[in-house]
């Protein structure tokens, strides 16, 4: 259903000129090592997320370096107020999806909340899960200094981790609340440090969510790594969205950080009201569209 409907669009915004390429045609898959070659030669890297077969497919298509299998999900798929009630089983799944459809982006599928903080043996299972059964290519996790025993021990078995600092909707029962994160010194220090620990530990790259876009040019500037913002500001090696925010499908989320690329709610909308109308008023199906 979802390759039908964007198929149009994908097409008329795509530049199919290739001196006007939103990606390298030489570069036939994404890794670790491609990203880190963007963030040295300054081309941006562009993530977005993607939970099924059909919009990964259109997403890797168009030239999308990197696509985020996010625990957004919860929210954007199965309605929940929150990221933290969606499982390990559930976020399998959605990664094995997308990976089937994609040929050159490097799939990143987020670690849910509950499967790596406080146990490092869990963190490592739950990551060789993901790996083995979905067949994505990297894991990302929420945290610091916090979780640097689970990092480790992923890492430890080769696993490629993305890191998350700022805001990180996982602990938002903590924070209580979706505002822009250190903007005091005591936690912009702390994400700085934490940002170089990631770093250290053998993180192939690091998102910085809603944080205050000085604070992500100094660490973007003083980490070798990628790093992605999203509410993070121009100054870092890439870009991240919520690919139902975006499109404009999905209307209620309205941060300062977004862009509208389509108003694909408005276009989804006429699509089904017409569809009714031709049902109830004989239009549909027509002689030339039976057998």
């Amino acid at each position: 259903m979802w390759l039908f409907l964007f198929a149009d669009f994908i097409a008329l915004h795509i530049q199919t000129d290739t001196t006007m390429s939103v990606h390298k045609s030489d570069v036939k898959k994404i890794t670790t090592h491609q990203l880190q070659n963007m963030k040295e030669r300054g081309e941006k890297i562009s993530m977005l997320t993607a939970y099924d077969f059909s919009m990964a497919t259109i997403l890797d298509a168009a030239g999308t370096d990197v696509l985020l299998v996010g625990d957004s999900a919860s929210n954007v798929m199965a309605g929940h107020e929150t990221t933290l009630p969606i499982t390990l089983d559930q976020m399998i799944y959605h990664a094995s999806s997308v990976v089937r459809g994609v040929s050159r982006a490097f799939v990143v599928v987020d670690m849910p909340f509950g499967s790596y903080q406080g146990n490092s043996s869990e963190a490592l299972r739950s990551a060789i899960r993901i790996m083995k059964e979905s067949g994505a290519h990297g894991i990302k996790l929420e945290g610091g200094a916090e979780i640097k025993d689970s990092v480790t021990r992923i890492l430890s078995a080769g696993v490629p981790v993305m890191g998350h600092l700022g805001l990180t909707p996982q602990s938002i029962y903590k924070f209580g609340t979706y505002t822009v994160r250190a903007k005091e010194d005591t936690e912009a220090q702390k994400l700085i440090e934490d940002a170089q620990l990631l770093q250290d530990l053998g993180c192939f790259a690091i998102v910085l969510e809603k944080i205050p876009s000085e604070l992500a040019r100094r660490v973007a500037e003083a980490l070798t790594i990628p790093i992605i913002g999203i509410g993070a500001g121009p100054h870092v090696d890439g870009q991240v969205l919520v690919v139902h925010d975006m499109l404009g499908i999905n209307k209620e989320f309205k941060p300062r950080f977004l862009r509208r690329y389509a108003d694909l709610h408005a276009v989804m909308t006429d699509a089904v009201t017409n569809y009714i109308k031709d049902v109830k008023s004989l239009d549909f199906p027509s002689e030339k569209e039976a057998y």
